[in-house]
């Protein structure tokens, strides 16, 4: 027994004519005939009888009909809900980011990908990139700050994205809040307190990079997670901070942004992180392309 007999015993059964079953199914008369034989071969006896033009179920028959039924609405549904994924009219989109594209940029591509794919339900998880990328096996995409390190699984796929600057903040009432061109040298920040990111965020990974290239020692002052908190802590003089760029753009003047000079400007590269990228879901192929297009 197939699912295509019981298919086909179910287009029987609600036409009661084996030749109006065939139409319906795009099959030859006989081809119907030669399944429905089959059918009752396996079952050692009748399933209809024929009357006039058309047939009746046996008892048997009858209970079949009921399994071929639910046989044939669960392929029907299953159709659906493939043409729906092919559309983007359904499905479900695990993101997961860390604190700056989690921050700063995944809401606006949400948002874009709702308004392009609406039937799309979409589950974030949100961290430092270490974090972020230690529960990649669970998400569809992972939008992560620096390196991705080796332990990534099979089949991954890695889109190098968009810049993003790391700057020192300063509050206004600060010694270096007036710089000349919003530059700052790596021996400068040296001589100040630090408050930094937890570990595992991308942003101190890159500050901790630069001050040891440039071998100048960290007083680190603070440390904490979340780039409101860094921000807080610096608002309130426990000592110099470091964020992305992009987290200043709504900032007032309460807080001074200042770019660590040339050659040693604090520059990383953002990174899409496909887990399954030998073999997408659609919606990951679109909203993967939504965001090399945003960048």
């Amino acid at each position: 027994m197939t699912p295509e007999q019981l298919l086909t015993f179910a287009a029987v059964a609600e036409h009661g004519n084996i030749s109006r079953a065939a139409r319906a199914l795009f099959l030859s008369q006989p081809a119907v005939s030669g399944q429905l034989r089959q059918l009752e071969d396996e079952f050692g006896e009748p399933l209809y009888h024929r009357e006039g033009r058309g047939i009746t179920l046996t008892e048997t028959g009858r209970q079949l009909a009921l399994h071929a039924e639910r046989l044939r609405t669960d392929f029907r549904e299953a159709l659906a809900f493939r043409d729906a994924l092919r559309s983007l009219d359904a499905g479900h989109l695990r993101i997961g980011a860390s604190t700056t594209p989690a921050s700063y940029l995944l809401p606006y591509l949400i948002a874009e990908f709702h308004r392009r794919h609406a039937g799309v339900t979409i589950s974030t998880r949100y961290g430092n990139s270490t974090e972020v990328l230690a529960a990649v096996r669970e998400l569809d995409v992972a939008l992560i700050e620096g390196s991705t390190g080796d332990a990534l699984p099979p089949g991954t796929t890695i889109h190098e994205w968009r810049e993003d600057e790391v700057v020192a903040v300063v509050p206004a009432g600060h010694p270096l809040a007036d710089r000349r061109g919003g530059e700052v040298r790596i021996e400068e920040l040296g001589a100040f307190p630090l408050v930094l990111r937890e570990v595992g965020s991308g942003v101190r990974q890159s500050v901790e990079r630069a001050f040891a290239r440039n071998a100048v020692p960290m007083r680190v002052a603070f440390e904490l997670a979340g780039v409101e908190g860094v921000k807080e802590a610096v608002r309130a003089g426990m000592g110099i901070g470091f964020v992305s760029a992009m987290s200043m753009r709504h900032e007032d003047n309460a807080l001074i942004a200042l770019s660590v000079a040339a050659p040693h400007r604090l520059i990383r590269h953002l990174t899409i992180v496909v887990p399954h990228g030998a073999a997408p879901l659609r919606a990951v192929e679109r909203f993967v392309e939504l965001c090399l297009q945003s960048g």
